[in-house]
């Protein structure tokens, strides 16, 4: 019986993964698709607010089936709080560039060297812990640091070498991962306004998220590019955005999961493989002929990382 219950333990476990997987490597081949497809929209900003509406009516979704089946489900009440709206104002302001520049920098590079060009968020994460909550790292963790910044520049290196390298993209991706580090760092302290519920504080965030998209797409002139976009009518376009928006809401719920059954250190080892699958599985399926340094660079970054979560662990062990 105990051999049984542990193996039901150990596939849930690795549904679980492997949900996470699937969500994540899929949502980055969705927009890749969005925002430099065939169908593809010259208006990030549009198809990332769209991705929030789809995001905040996910919520009430998921909110009046809990209402349906309380004993199977349970979500947080969705009533708009303009005092929590104001709160989380700031942070929403950080999510907004966190997806932007995301969003931005997918649409500039190959998916291939996606994961390089946003490969500094646990240098930001160092650089902020210690300049906003005034932390030390060890040595050691800086040490590790150096290797994906190394990492890093070896992949710019081989990118301009190859002839693919984009100054904008790489600069996006760099924009990003500063947002990311800034995103969690805020979201400890903002947390508790919504009693540190992370599904009412993805609902208060893409809300305001949609507020402060529309003024950011009438400076950047998307309005007439959307209506004057050709696809504009196709279910084929719109079938993807939604896609892509279910799958941005669903990323939240699966990575939240994972942490549930694994550990923070599992999910972050898990995102790294996640990453290295999604690089090999990109050069194939776009057919991309990689140098043997390139593929280096993106080992010396997934090295680094790997083991910067060890060095963590065992600081978090020892403290």
């Amino acid at each position: 019986m105990t051999e049984k219950t542990l193996l039901q333990r150990y596939v849930h476990i690795l549904t679980v993964v492997a949900c996470y997987w699937f969500v994540s490597i899929t949502l980055v081949f969705v927009n890749k698709a969005l925002l430099s497809g065939s169908e593809k929209l010259e208006a990030p900003l549009f198809v990332t607010c769209y991705q929030c509406v789809v995001t905040v009516a996910a919520c009430y979704a998921i909110r009046a089936a809990a209402r349906m089946f309380p004993d199977r489900l349970s979500f947080p009440s969705l009533h708009l709080d303009m005092n929590i709206i104001k709160q989380v104002l700031p942070l929403s302001i950080i999510f907004v560039g966190m997806i932007t520049f995301n969003n931005l920098c997918l649409k500039n590079v190959g998916i291939s060297f996606y994961y390089i060009g946003r490969s500094l968020t646990t240098v930001f994460n160092v650089l902020m812990t210690y300049f906003i909550l005034g932390q030390k790292t060890s040595l050691g963790a800086i040490a590790c640091c150096g290797a994906i910044v190394g990492g890093f520049y070896l992949g710019v290196d081989q990118e301009d070498a190859a002839g693919s390298f984009s100054l904008a993209g790489t600069i996006y991706g760099v924009l990003a991962s500063l947002f990311v580090s800034l995103f969690s760092i805020y979201t400890k302290k903002i947390l508790p306004v919504v009693d540190g519920n992370i599904w009412a504080l993805t609902f208060y965030n893409n809300v305001n998220a949609c507020v402060l998209f529309l003024p950011l797409m009438v400076i950047f002139g998307e309005i007439p590019t959307v209506f004057n976009f050709q696809y504009l009518t196709s279910i084929n376009f719109w079938f993807m955005m939604t896609i892509g928006g279910i799958f941005g809401f669903g990323i939240g719920y699966v990575t939240g999961l994972q942490i549930k059954v694994t550990s923070p250190l599992t999910h972050n080892i898990s995102g790294t493989a996640k990453a290295a699958a999604q690089t090999v599985l990109a050069t194939q399926w776009f057919m991309e002929t990689k140098s043997f340094l390139w593929w280096l660079s993106n080992m010396v970054v997934l090295g680094g990382s790997l083991a910067y979560a060890r060095v963590r662990q065992l600081e978090m062990k020892n403290n």
